[in-house]
């Protein structure tokens, strides 16, 4: 098998190396879902993946298309009410980890998938937040994955849906019972964490062959590199076949094969 690999596995490589054996994650559909199961199905057999329709310990044979797909429930160790995931398991503190996606970010880690443009007169209408405003303030950390671009990195999100640390970086001072928000932001260009003081994201680690140029130029605030940049290690054969055959079942699934 060959050792190319694309932007795309790149980034859901490093995300799911993120993700460490015996953690529990919450689960969001999409990148954080392939990620965790990618993680899953290589260094972390024993990650615990918890889906928001309810599912404890599901283990899918492929990605699913949404939290309500029957993937999740017919391989899952049990199921339970939303209302008993939401206010015995989340709120309750029993998830280390949330895995979220977003439609925009800013440089405090907020997050948007309301809308895009005026709230009144929206030029785009998203699917809103789900359970990501609940699982960004619960969960004992937040993993967020996406795509890197001037449309996806905005200096304000034109609406708050799930808070990071708020508009000035302070969102979340003085507030008790309350994880410790976004640790890390991975892109197919870079990881980002916050600056432990300002809680602004600083590029940490670019990824092989990406240049600072290419991330200033995809970030719509100026964006800040750590003096110490690292370079992210590359996919092994391992992790892109194991990620390349999950991809392959899931499209073969949903086309009906």
């Amino acid at each position: 098998m060959s050792l190319d690999y694309t932007s795309s596995e790149m980034m859901t490589v490093t995300a799911a190396r993120a993700l460490e054996n015996g953690t529990t994650c919450f689960v969001g559909i999409g990148l954080p879902s392939e990620a965790a199961n990618l993680a899953r199905l290589t260094h972390a057999p024993d990650v615990v993946l918890i889906y928001e329709s309810g599912t404890l310990q599901t283990k899918p044979d492929v990605l699913p298309l949404s939290i309500g797909d029957g993937e999740l429930a017919e391989t899952a160790l049990t199921t339970v009410a939303v209302p008993e995931m939401f206010r015995y398991w989340l709120q309750g503190g029993k998830i280390d980890v949330g895995f979220l996606g977003t439609a925009q970010i800013d440089r405090y880690c907020n997050l948007n998938t309301t809308l895009i443009g005026d709230y009144r007169e929206p030029k785009v209408r998203l699917p809103g937040g789900g359970g990501a405003p609940e699982i960004a303030t619960n969960a004992g950390e937040v993993f967020i994955t996406l795509k890197h671009s001037r449309r996806a990195f905005v200096d304000r999100v034109d609406f708050v849906t799930t808070l990071g640390f708020g508009r000035d970086g302070k969102g979340r001072d003085g507030v008790p019972n309350i994880g410790k928000g976004p640790t890390r932001v991975i892109t197919d260009l870079c990881v980002m964490k916050p600056d432990p003081e300002t809680k602004e994201l600083v590029v940490v680690s670019l990824h092989p062959g990406v240049t600072r140029e290419e991330v200033i130029e995809a970030t719509g605030w100026e964006i800040r590199f750590a003096e110490r940049l690292e370079t992210t290690p590359v996919p092994s054969a391992h992790e892109l076949e194991i990620l390349r055959d999950l991809k392959d079942r899931t499209a073969r699934a949903h086309a009906g094969a």
